[in-house]
């Protein structure tokens, strides 16, 4: 199984014409358009799985600097995701939590 990534989409590209587009290489096992999660519009990339190693590659060849619907394609094998940290540098922080902003307390005006 080999995972693609899939960038530069134009918002309007459905599941349905990615499909297209890859099958014409090979078996497609799954297309997945990454959305926002508040409104569901498409983040303009996506993941496309196929079964055989050889015919993706043949798909990244050929697809990578297409255009489909007036934007031309970033085409690769998709990287493993990296771990999060949760937000923060290695080695820790945390800055000031007291709740004032960094600038010490205030006094409240009387």
């Amino acid at each position: 199984m080999t995972n693609i990534f899939v960038g530069n989409l134009a918002y309007q590209t459905t599941e349905a014409e990615l499909e297209g587009a890859f099958s014409a290489f090979g078996s497609v096992e799954r297309v997945s358009i990454v959305r926002d999660r508040m409104t569901g519009q498409s983040r303009g990339f996506a993941f496309v799985e196929m079964t055989d190693s050889a015919e993706a590659s043949k798909a990244i060849a050929a697809l990578n600097g297409r255009e489909i619907n007036g934007r031309a394609l970033n085409v690769n094998e998709a990287r493993p995701r990296e771990e999060r940290s949760g937000g923060r540098p290695s080695g820790g922080g945390g800055g000031n939590r007291s709740g004032f902003g960094g600038r010490g307390r205030r006094q409240p005006r009387w």
